[in-house]
């Protein structure tokens, strides 16, 4: 993709996008997500809504699906009663198994995690600055539950690392930001964030707007005190 910087005010392709669709819901996300995970890739998913992306993938893709508690080839999420209860994803949701899974030690899982098996993780966010740093374990909140995991181990264990959360908070702050004020999970690390009004990656050139949704490329760089780039097809 060839990309150009766009000063506030100038039109922009992508605003005529967003003219033509609203912000994403969950599954939408999850469904861009699908779409640029490589075929045949190594892929974990985090807890939460990245976990959605297993109910995207395509049937032949040969993505192989990794779970940190030490499955292989896991299959999307068991349909309710279906479930068999010693068969989970990391976040204790039941899944279903497709054809060769595998099944082996925790210490294994992280060593795979760890040593750069795998192509892609997906992963939520609290914050994403807009040098990539990524923090999704504490908000730094009194009286808020620290969730560490296995997140730092695939931060940077990962081949590519994509985001995948909505671009506001409830508040209306932005989540992508020019330095994240949250304890960090890792440094440099996101490729990727794919949002509900927007799909963004980070290089050495800086953040670049692959896709808008319900909002203008104008409106994202008056909302986001982030420098942004608009790419182009």
């Amino acid at each position: 993709m060839k990309s150009t910087r766009f000063e506030a005010g100038a039109p922009s392709p992508l605003d005529r996008q967003a003219e033509a669709c609203d912000p994403l819901d969950k599954h939408q996300i999850a469904a861009l997500v699908a779409q640029d995970i490589p075929p045949g890739a190594y892929v974990n998913l985090g807890i939460g809504q990245p976990t959605l992306v297993a109910e995207h993938l395509p049937t032949y893709s040969g993505v192989v699906l990794h779970t940190e508690n030490g499955m292989l080839n896991m299959g999307p999420a068991a349909l309710d009663g279906q479930g068999d209860p010693d068969l989970t994803n990391a976040g204790k949701v039941p899944v279903t198994e497709l054809p060769g899974a595998s099944y082996f030690h925790h210490a294994d899982s992280f060593a795979m995690m760890r040593g750069g098996h795998l192509d892609v993780c997906v992963l939520g966010a609290f914050q994403v600055s807009a040098a990539g740093d990524l923090a999704n374990w504490h908000t730094g909140a009194p009286g808020a539950i620290p969730a560490v995991g296995g997140a730092m181990d695939l931060a940077i264990g990962a081949k590519q690392v994509f985001v995948m959360m909505t671009l506001f908070t409830k508040t209306g702050e932005p989540k992508l930001v020019p330095q994240c004020t949250y304890p960090l999970t890792g440094l440099g690390c996101v490729h990727r964030v794919f949002t509900d009004y927007a799909v963004f990656e980070i290089s050495s050139l800086g953040v670049t707007v692959r896709q808008t949704f319900g909002i203008t490329f104008d409106d994202l760089v008056g909302r986001l005190d982030v420098p942004l780039i608009a790419g182009q097809s």
